[in-house]
């Protein structure tokens, strides 16, 4: 692979993440990704451990992110995709943006290497996907406006002040 970039070594951030149930996990992640950087010749610059829900925002992925754009990072380790991203359109845009800063990303777990061109490729199929991601909920969005419609719900904005418009006068006549 190519350990070396115009001659220096490559600098690399892991990046592990549990879910609050398997905390365990981490540590087992954060080993595997040190052994596999060292085998590559590559310095750890970086390191960030996360633990959380799927759904909370991921502020240690933000600072990862923010050290590729400072270029203090070459390339961006993690054990699984899964752990990275949110969904495939999340994915998608992150790996997007460090392929635009010429940092690379590698899962061990898929072994996807973007810094490779077989692994550039599968992010090419990755980008089919998270289309296909996003037609599909605008597909599940649409269904269920209309399913709700048809049940007579009124969609849209609640009607708020216009609604209390004659009780906010009378308390006004009232000098409340």
């Amino acid at each position: 692979g190519q350990a070396q970039k115009s001659g220096k070594m490559l600098r690399a951030g892991l990046y592990a993440r549990g879910s609050t149930g398997d905390q365990q996990t981490v540590p087992l992640q954060i080993r595997a990704l040190r052994e596999y950087a060292v085998r590559r010749g590559w310095t750890i610059a970086m390191q960030v451990k996360e633990v959380g829900s799927g759904a909370s925002e991921r502020q240690l992925r933000e600072k990862l992110l923010e050290s590729a754009r400072r270029r203090e990072i070459d390339v961006v380790l993690v054990w699984r995709l899964d752990r990275w991203g949110r969904s495939v359109t999340d994915l998608l845009a992150t790996l997007q943006e460090l392929e635009h800063l010429g940092v690379g990303f590698v899962s061990l777990t898929e072994a996807l290497d973007l810094t490779t061109p077989a692994g550039r490729a599968m992010a090419g199929l990755l980008a089919i996907f998270a289309e296909f991601e996003r037609e599909i909920l605008r597909e599940r969005t649409r269904a269920g406006l209309a399913h709700a419609r048809q049940n007579g719900k009124r969609l849209g904005r609640p009607a708020t002040a216009a609604a209390h418009a004659a009780e906010i006068r009378r308390l006004h006549r009232a000098g409340v």
